[in-house]
């Protein structure tokens, strides 16, 4: 749904727009002073009820209640099959694989609105961290959609969000979707997946980076000011959005829902191009460089890091991850093997999903699959194989030779 009608409020609307979800239990904190960070955790609290289905807080009484109750209806059956056919069985077999000491800290480039599968595969993950074309989106237009626009923009975010939930990643196409409208695509895919993996949101900001590296929280004074600055592509070819520019990167911090003595977890969403010459030492590199070890991963990446043109982020993943799950979309295996890495294979591999991956390493691909026992994968992550083989790779450091 088009709805460039719909803009995002100064801070005194907002706030007013929201007067009805605090009457309805669904708390809408105060805007933030102008030297704090702005806190949209109403907003988010709106998307996990509605969007994301989640919880059981009455809705704000503006929000139309047959139309959330039949989205929920189909998204109840879509979770059942999330959890039945991807969560339980990659929980257990993530679990004996995943190194005893491996950083709590996650990497996922390329990783549009797949909160779920971070979570999925780093469980005891505090801080998340993924990296695509599309921004984060505007948070305030939901609570100002009335009956008509709302069953529109739910249809609009089942639509695009089906591959999510029933294949386990999302296609460019149906993210490119969302970059505009009421519902934006990678607000309500994260949280979806947050939702989905038993978690509530405590707090939704905005964030841009410093020329160091160094996260800054804008304040609603910020927001404000650039309500008139929409957000631009960050390539060519991708789409621009009808949403302000302050909500282009976020932070989402959650913990398991109905707990609050729960560990927090830090998820924070930066739309950017990692091709070479975007990324190489910009803020978001320097951003990343500054965790220090981390685990990663990767897929459904268009083949992006087996290409010339993607070798920072390719050797920034090698030069500082302790151990990478990813498809055959990860790292190549002349570039892992130089940089001391084994590569463990799972499921079958016999050529790339999509025909303009570079031949010679999906080669190299189907030799690595092929150099090792077959192990069985019981679940899709990322592209199937051209044959429409599941197929996981896992790169983890060599062991030290005697």
């Amino acid at each position: 749904m088009h709805s460039s009608h719909v803009t995002a409020a100064p801070a005194a609307a907002r706030a007013a727009a929201l007067v009805a979800a605090l009457a309805a239990g669904l708390a809408v904190p105060a805007v933030a002073a102008a030297d704090d960070a702005a806190d949209f955790l109403g907003d988010a609290k709106l998307f996990y009820r509605v969007v994301a289905c989640g919880g059981t807080d009455p809705l704000p009484p503006a929000i139309d209640a047959a139309t959330v109750d039949a989205h929920c209806a189909q998204m109840a059956r879509r979770y059942q099959h999330y959890t039945e056919k991807y969560v339980t069985p990659a929980r257990a077999f993530f679990a004996p694989l995943r190194p005893a000491n491996l950083p709590t800290t996650v990497i996922y480039p390329f990783g549009g609105g797949d909160l779920g599968s971070a979570l999925v595969t780093f469980p005891d993950a505090r801080e998340i961290t993924t990296i695509s074309l599309e921004h984060a989106g505007d948070p305030t237009r939901l609570a100002k959609l009335d009956k008509k626009q709302l069953r529109a923009a739910l249809a609009a975010y089942r639509d695009a969000s089906e591959g999510l939930l029933a294949l386990y990643d999302s296609t460019s196409e149906n993210m490119r979707k969302l970059e505009r409208g009421g519902i934006p695509g990678q607000l309500s895919f994260h949280i979806t997946g947050m939702a989905a993996l038993g978690y509530e949101p405590v707090s939704l900001r905005f964030i841009t980076l410093e020329p160091d590296g160094k996260v800054h929280h804008r304040t609603a004074a910020e927001i404000d000011a650039l309500a008139p600055k929409k957000a631009r592509k960050v390539k060519g070819g991708w789409v621009d959005t009808d949403f302000s520019e302050a909500f282009n990167h976020m932070e989402l911090t959650f913990r398991r829902a109905g707990d609050p003595r729960a560990p927090l977890v830090v998820h924070r969403h930066f739309a950017a191009n990692l091709a070479n010459q975007a990324f190489k030492d910009s803020p978001l590199h320097k951003h990343l460089i500054a965790k220090g070890k981390f685990a990663a991963m990767t897929k459904a990446a268009s083949y992006l890091m087996w290409l010339d043109g993607f070798s920072e982020i390719r050797d920034f993943l090698l030069a500082n991850m302790a151990w990478m799950v990813s498809d055959s979309t990860g790292v190549p295996p002349r570039f892992a093997r130089k940089a001391g890495f084994v590569q463990i294979t799972y499921g079958s591999f016999t050529g790339p999903f999509l025909e303009e991956a570079d031949r010679s390493t999906g080669e190299a691909m189907t030799k690595l699959w092929a150099s090792q026992p077959h192990r069985k994968l019981p679940f899709r992550y990322g592209y199937p194989d051209a044959n429409a083989n599941l197929h996981l790779m896992i790169t983890q450091r060599a062991e030290p030779k005697p």
